[in-house]
């Protein structure tokens, strides 16, 4: 009897090691676990690997659209520890949108991704050469069933670099160690200097001198030769006079 009830319990074993356990894969939801599977089809495994190694929030658990580089991009990057979240951030637009929306965005548009303040730079020449931040979608509208769920093959890894919201169109300025820049003083040419006058010394006002004007006595005219005569004319006069008094008198 007692072999028996070992028996049992040795069956019981094996039956409960051979029945597989069934984990619920943590905050998933229905429509990220059907993305996942359409993933799989298309062999992007190393994607759906970084989605099962983080803890999911509401961020890339619905309303988005994942930009997935294929297992052999993914292979050349190097991922630090802490970094996988941030990843499928950057990779991923917080909208579904499928390509035939993409498409109708223009060329230079900017849109945001899941990542604060990193945005994607829309480079649209048509189906076959749509580009976001220069990496070129390849496999378009792999994750269709659903809908809040989209996704797209890529054919790159997103840079790290973040780009700016609004674009700065003023130059920047040059740089104080651009050699090929001339310095600020040297930009302006020297004012050319007057060349020296080559008249003598003597000879540096040509134009006369003016002569002083003449004050008004001496601006009568007098006669040529009459300035002594007068004076003695004069005392002529009067001896004369005193004489013819002088014989009037007499008489």
């Amino acid at each position: 009897m007692e072999a028996l009830i070992r028996l049992a319990i040795l069956l019981g074993a094996l039956v409960s090691a051979a029945t597989p356990i069934t984990y619920p894969v943590r905050n998933q939801n229905h429509e990220l676990l059907d993305a996942i599977a359409e993933m799989q089809r298309a062999n992007y495994f190393t994607f759906v690997t970084l989605i099962n190694m983080v803890s999911l929030d509401q961020r890339i658990q619905t309303n988005v659209t994942f930009l997935m580089p294929n297992d052999r991009m993914l292979s050349r990057t190097l991922m630090p520890q802490g970094t996988v979240f941030d990843f499928l951030l950057r990779h991923s637009i917080p909208s579904p949108l499928l390509f035939d929306y993409l498409q109708h965005i223009p060329t230079g548009s900017i849109i945001p991704s899941s990542l604060p303040d990193y945005m994607l730079k829309i480079s649209n020449n048509g189906r076959r050469n749509f580009s976001l931040n220069n990496v070129k979608i390849i496999s378009p509208n792999i994750c269709s069933a659903g809908s809040s769920i989209r996704c797209h093959g890529i054919d790159g890894v997103l840079s790290l670099i973040v780009m700016p919201e609004t674009n700065n169109t003023s130059p920047p300025s040059p740089s104080c160690s651009n050699s090929s820049s001339p310095p600020v003083a040297e930009a302006k040419a020297p004012a050319p200097s007057l060349p020296l006058p080559t008249t003598p010394i003597g000879e540096l006002n040509p134009t006369p001198a003016t002569a002083p004007t003449p004050t008004q006595p001496d601006a009568r005219p007098h006669k040529s030769g009459s300035s002594p005569w007068l004076s003695h004319g004069g005392i002529l006069k009067f001896f004369v006079t005193c004489v013819m008094v002088v014989i009037v008198g007499s008489i």
